[in-house]
């Protein structure tokens, strides 16, 4: 709960890389919001949602980011920011410089990729560069376009009774108590 007068922080969801931060603030209807972006914090104050209501967070950065790179998109239920970190390398262990758990503040696993994730699947895309259709036919799973459907016709069963089957049996009477 929120104290007279004190502003509530928007949702804010975050996920990185080697070099570059993905930070984006949730807040749907709001316009003209006051955004600054230094090396050491992002500030964000806006009025939106649905209730109208005054949003406002500073995020103290782990370490510095190089704030002339920043870019900035505003989603109409977001604003997205890709802020290039100053020192590229290891992965941040948080956002934020405080080693507190916000309660607005949370991993955007869209987005998220694991540290040794190599860099060439990033720009490849979804499995590693390699389509679906292409991964499914090294599996074994998927024919090619010019291949020749499979023949089931001279499938060989074995040992497979032609009598019926046992769904086909009555089932006994239930007896009430």
């Amino acid at each position: 709960m929120t104290q007279e007068g004190q502003v509530t922080p928007p949702p804010v969801m975050w996920a990185q890389r080697n070099s570059v931060l993905f930070v984006t603030i949730c807040l749907e209807d709001c316009a003209n919001p006051t955004v600054k972006v230094e090396p050491e914090k992002l500030y964000f104050k806006g009025v939106g949602g649905t209730d109208m209501k005054v949003h406002e967070v500073t995020i103290n950065f782990y370490k510095e980011i190089d704030a002339t790179k920043t870019i900035q998109k505003s989603q109409g239920r977001s604003f997205e920011f890709v802020l290039t970190k100053k020192e590229e390398g290891p992965f941040w262990p948080r956002l934020t410089k405080e080693n507190n758990k916000f309660h607005w503040l949370k991993s955007d696993f869209n987005k998220w990729k694991d540290e040794d994730d190599s860099e060439d699947e990033e720009a490849g895309g979804a499995a590693g560069g390699r389509d679906l259709e292409e991964m499914m036919r090294q599996m074994g799973g998927l024919t090619g376009a010019g291949d020749s459907k499979p023949n089931f016709d001279n499938l060989d069963l074995g040992d497979v009774d032609d009598e019926g089957d046992s769904d086909d049996e009555s089932l006994p009477e239930l007896i009430n108590n």
